[in-house]
């Protein structure tokens, strides 16, 4: 048991650097632009050259290395993860940063995606989505303590300072998975691309995918203008945005453990359930924003209810591709989160610039895991019918 928790924590220290270094650039692009004379928008681009990297390294690096031994390839994935912050670090020109930036996003996905697997196959079947939660434990207190901390070195150190810091955390991180994480097979022994491919192609999988871009759209979609919201609608100051955001990171951590424990005990129930929460809180939250107590509140609840989601989300893919194809399919759901994310900031501001403007943008997010719900149980319902066991374009 001790063993296991050890190789659980080594995936938790990981985790928690790649989420460090995905979220932290959003404080520092003030200080990048400047320093590299770009202008802030330029900089902002930096957030989706990750994210871009994010989507199509997850499936790719995944491809490329199937007949790796899965602890050989976490430990390849957080070098590359080391030696991008490292690039990041020294890049001399903007162009060099985005690069560098680009090569650190490509080991995200592949290490949530391989790394959900091995936390599976470390605890008993009853114990898998508590397994994934704590991995991701580790993306959730990055968003509390290592993305503030960072944010505070790099303003006061030089934000290269913030990413030599990082890749300190990669180098602790590797260490740690050498010594803690159990050598196991490769992710597909035994299994050709082919086959893989086939288990991404069954409906339940697919539609799983559609689920996870849906639910975390919905939260982007609202969380990404989260500062506009609270400052201009609700009346915070904006001093007052960072403080709130601890509350969001508290409901961050408590929602993810809850998931993985509910998942554990019902996974369909908790992915349902989880997402109607979701919906419901986001609606709740476009009334809450006009009393400033309520607004704080429902920032933890936003928090708690949208990583409620994450381990229930994750297991259910992983469940639906069923043996075959498991560390691609993992890998893709990953992607699938970032390219939420991607989507519900798009939505986000088509709702602020085109209408019906910033004070309905929670009314139309609450939509997105409504969506997502209805999917859901469209598959469940078809993972009932023998339609479900044959690929999407049978």
């Amino acid at each position: 048991m001790k063993n296991t928790k050890l190789a659980l924590y080594a995936l938790t220290v990981g985790a928690f650097g790649i989420g460090v270094t995905e979220f932290v650039i959003m404080g520092l692009l003030l200080d990048v632009g400047t320093d590299l004379g770009v202008s802030v928008s330029a900089s902002g681009l930096l957030i989706s050259g990750y994210a871009l990297g994010v989507v199509v390294g997850a499936p790719l690096l995944t491809a490329l290395t199937q007949h790796w031994p899965r602890k050989t390839l976490l430990l390849a994935l957080m070098a590359v993860f080391t030696l991008g912050n490292l690039s990041c670090a020294l890049a001399p020109t903007y162009e060099l940063l985005m690069a560098a930036r680009v090569l650190t996003a490509l080991a995200h996905g592949s290490f949530f995606g391989v790394g959900s697997v091995v936390a599976t196959g470390l605890v008993p079947p009853q114990q898998r989505a508590s397994a994934i939660a704590i991995m991701f434990t580790g993306l959730t207190v990055a968003n509390i303590l290592g993305v503030p901390f960072g944010t505070w070195l790099g303003q006061h150190f030089g934000w290269r300072a913030t990413f030599w810091a990082v890749s300190a955390v990669g180098l602790l991180a590797m260490a740690a998975l050498a010594m803690f994480v159990p050598a196991q097979p490769a992710s597909r022994e035994g299994s050709s691309l082919r086959a893989d491919l086939d288990a991404l192609l069954r409906r339940p999988v697919l539609l799983g995918f559609a689920t996870t871009v849906l639910g975390f759209a919905g939260l982007f979609a609202l969380f990404t203008y989260i500062a506009p919201l609270l400052t201009q609608i609700t009346g915070f100051s904006a001093a007052a945005v960072s403080p709130i955001l601890l509350v969001f990171g508290g409901g961050l951590v408590i929602g993810n453990l809850a998931g993985g424990k509910l998942a554990d005990r019902h996974l369909a129930g908790t992915v349902l359930g989880s997402l109607a929460v979701l919906a419901i809180v986001l609606a709740l939250t476009g009334w809450a924003l006009h009393s400033r107590v309520a607004a704080v509140l429902f920032v933890g609840l936003l928090g708690a209810a949208s990583f409620a989601t994450v381990a229930p989300l994750q297991m259910w893919v992983l469940d639906k591709a069923q043996g075959a194809g498991q560390s691609l399919a993992s890998s893709f759901n990953i992607a699938a989160f970032n390219l939420g994310n991607a989507f519900g900031a798009w939505l986000g501001g088509a709702v602020i610039a085109n209408g019906p403007g910033l004070g309905s943008l929670a009314w139309v997010a609450a939509l997105l895991p409504l969506a997502g719900l209805a999917i859901a149980a469209l598959a469940m319902a078809l993972d009932r019918t023998p339609a479900a066991i044959a690929p999407a374009n049978a």
